[in-house]
């Protein structure tokens, strides 16, 4: 995202009429009762997204230089799923107070962007809630979903203004869609059944057959053919790791040497890496392996720049601080007050599912080393907006050890510094402030209490 582009060369009267139009696009507006925080567009996996500067009366306008086709415009609360075009002049109003009764989109691009609109309406009307969806018979889920596809595009077709272009685009969409919630049925049914042994027939996925996995354009503009190309692959690194006894990492690297298109493939191993490189035992091979598979140079330097910030918290080496925190027994706390013990931190937020699996463990650990020579700190990375949740998850569930709630969420240096990319994340310093293990065992995991028996505490 750049500032809106200077026109620094007057148009000429005498322009040709079949000019090539820009490549980029303007998104304009204005928020009534905009919610505080930034105003972004991003794409859909966020390796693209920038702020948009708003004006105390809520307006906006900014140029989007266009590499991509789908974006997210988002407020922190609201989002807006955008097509844009080249040459597309959207206007986006809304009431943040009343979001759903009051957004309206106007200008070039503007049916597209609506029927997108209506379209996410419709299909959450038509699908309902999860617990009831995902629990239906085969037959009854593959008839509700082949009807909500034929409602969606009697909406497409009877949307008037919207370009050829898209239509052909949304039609492929909107198969992808269906073929994708068909790929995701078995596990859905089984998380929501509470029924882990469920299995679909062999002719469930039938329709499936002969899919082509190596479409790059499809893989870069649909997240429904996205999703269907990661779950092949995906299901090819867990017969590994079950047949052939590989590691998670094997398997990955082993699948993904396959992948035919080099794009898909550089794709899948870029998102791969952002995630895992972090809880890797052992990074130099991590990433030895990794340049080995990139041709992407683009990608390669933010995996490097994750991997020279990833050897600077190894085990060994200072760990870096978090500074006066607030602790939820009254006043602050930082790293440094804790020199002289062992520090083991579970990075958590209330909001995540496996963070709270995992507190009986840690409150079962923290009994039982009481008296020992270790602190068990509890690094919430809540929103601070969300104090309240906060304290009271802490009072409801009766957490011990230190709680304290980081200053900037996911922001927070702390955070940064250790390359967190997903939680819950426990790290383990020594008593003189150094690394331990920057990916320590769970309290679930046995491995945990051997370390600490290993380390005397």
């Amino acid at each position: 995202m750049r500032k809106l582009l200077l026109l620094t060369l007057a148009i000429s009267v005498f322009a040709c009429k079949n000019e090539q139009k820009p490549n980029y696009a303007i998104i304009s507006g204005t928020i009534t009762n905009k919610l505080p925080g930034e105003l972004t567009i991003n794409t859909y996996d966020r390796t693209f997204t920038e702020k948009i500067e708003t004006s105390s009366d809520g307006t906006f306008k900014d140029t989007l230089d266009l590499e991509h086709e789908s974006y997210v415009f988002f407020d922190g609360k609201n989002p807006i799923f955008l097509y844009v075009e080249p040459g597309y002049n959207l206007n986006i109003n809304y009431d943040a107070n009343d979001f759903e009764n009051t957004l309206i989109i106007t200008g070039e691009g503007a049916p597209e962007n609506n029927y997108l609109v209506q379209k996410l309406k419709k299909g959450q009307q038509l699908l309902g809630d999860n617990q009831t969806l995902y629990t239906l018979n085969e037959d009854d889920y593959k008839n509700k979903q082949r009807a909500v596809v034929d409602s969606l595009k009697n909406l497409l077709n009877n949307t008037k203004g919207i370009s050829k272009t898209f239509k052909t685009k949304e039609e492929k969409e909107l198969n992808y869609t269906y073929l994708a919630a068909l790929n995701i049925y078995e596990k859905a049914h089984q998380y929501f059944s509470k029924n882990n042994d469920f299995k679909v027939s062999d002719d469930f996925l039938n329709e499936l057959e002969g899919f082509d996995y190596s479409d790059e354009k499809a893989y870069e503009t649909s997240r429904s053919y996205k999703s269907i190309v990661t779950s092949h692959y995906k299901e090819q690194i867990e017969a590994l790791i079950k047949n052939d006894s590989l590691s998670q990492e094997e398997a990955f690297f082993t699948t993904i040497r396959e992948i035919p298109n080099e794009s898909i493939k550089n794709s899948i191993l870029f998102d791969y890496a952002k995630q895992s490189i972090a809880h890797s035992k052992d990074i130099e091979a991590f990433y030895k392996t990794y340049n080995e598979i990139s041709t992407n140079e683009k990608n390669n330097t933010l995996i490097t720049e994750q991997y020279n910030k990833l050897t600077a918290v190894t085990k060994g080496k200072p760990s870096p601080k978090f500074v006066n925190y607030e602790n939820y027994k009254g006043g602050t706390t930082s790293l440094d007050d804790l020199k002289g013990k062992y520090v083991y931190i579970d990075v958590w937020a209330t909001w995540c599912g496996p963070c709270k699996r995992e507190i009986p463990f840690l409150k079962e650990l923290e009994k039982k080393y009481h008296d020992k020579n270790i602190e068990f700190v509890s690094l919430s990375i809540d929103k601070v907006s969300d104090r309240e949740k906060w304290k009271k998850m802490i009072e409801t569930e009766d957490l011990k050890g230190v709680q304290l709630l980081a200053d900037n969420d996911w922001k927070s240096s702390f955070v940064q510094e250790y390359q967190i990319q997903g939680i819950p994340r426990f790290i383990l310093i020594d008593t003189d402030g150094n690394i331990v293990d920057p990916n320590a065992p769970r309290p679930s995991d046995p491995k945990l209490v051997d370390l600490f028996t290993a380390l005397s505490i």
